[in-house]
């Protein structure tokens, strides 16, 4: 229920009326850019996976639209790599698992700020499409309790070899930024967003392992926009 809940928020949000920020005097303009970062990565499992932080890369395509004065509507599509990666407690044993994803936010987007540098707030769904999977790691992980060292005790070991069962995945981002702006046309964003999966990688039904193995994904990027109109 709280999932759906937190949906319609960003729906509602994305679909509301801009009545209240508007003003008769602003001209309406359209933004085209691209972006690149860091993506810092984990999945949350149920049972719990010790993990730390997986550190990969964000890139995509933007266009924004605004015809009122602080408000509009932004649109991605980004190709992401996120998924996990697993703590063994101090030993040398390394194994992590990276999800590569095609990205679709739609947010509305919230700037204000003096004219030649603005801070901007946006928020959305987002829908992604898993592409590609990769695993990385320096101990047999289809056996791991044969390894030698391996730290086994109250340890979930099945989500190492398992296989991908949804490659869909749905969630919420949330970004904030800064935007200087350079003349008319040319902008420069920083923003760091977080971004909530809803969906699982794994099944999730009572007589599958986890309930959940839902994705979530810091990122940092600098773009550039280009104002077209």
């Amino acid at each position: 229920m709280k999932y759906f809940v937190a949906i319609l928020i960003s729906v509602l949000a994305f679909f509301a009326p801009h009545k209240a920020f508007s003003q008769s005097h602003y001209i309406s303009h359209v933004h085209v850019g691209l972006h690149g970062g860091m993506a810092m990565s984990r999945t949350t499992f149920s049972p719990s996976v010790k993990q730390k932080m997986l550190n990969d890369y964000t890139f995509g395509i933007a266009a924004r639209y605004a015809e009122e004065r602080h408000v509009g509507l932004m649109g991605e599509i980004n190709l992401t790599r996120r998924g996990w990666c697993e703590n063994f407690e101090g030993t040398p044993l390394k194994y992590s698992r990276a999800l590569t994803y095609l990205e679709l936010p739609i947010m509305t987007h919230i700037f204000f700020g003096p004219r030649n540098f603005q801070f901007f707030f946006n928020l959305g769904p987002q829908i992604c499409y898993m592409i590609s999977s990769s695993i990385d790691s320096n101990f047999d992980y289809k056996n791991p309790l044969k390894v030698e060292g391996f730290p086994s005790s109250r340890r979930m070991t099945e989500q190492m070899s398992m296989e991908i069962k949804n490659r869909f995945d749905y969630g919420i981002c949330a970004s904030f930024g800064l935007e200087p702006l350079i003349g008319r046309r040319n902008s420069i964003t920083l923003e760091a967003r977080y971004y909530f999966g809803l969906g699982n990688i794994f099944g999730a039904a009572k007589k599958d392992v986890f309930s959940a193995s839902r994705g979530m994904a810091i990122t940092v990027t600098l773009g550039y926009y280009f104002r077209l109109k």
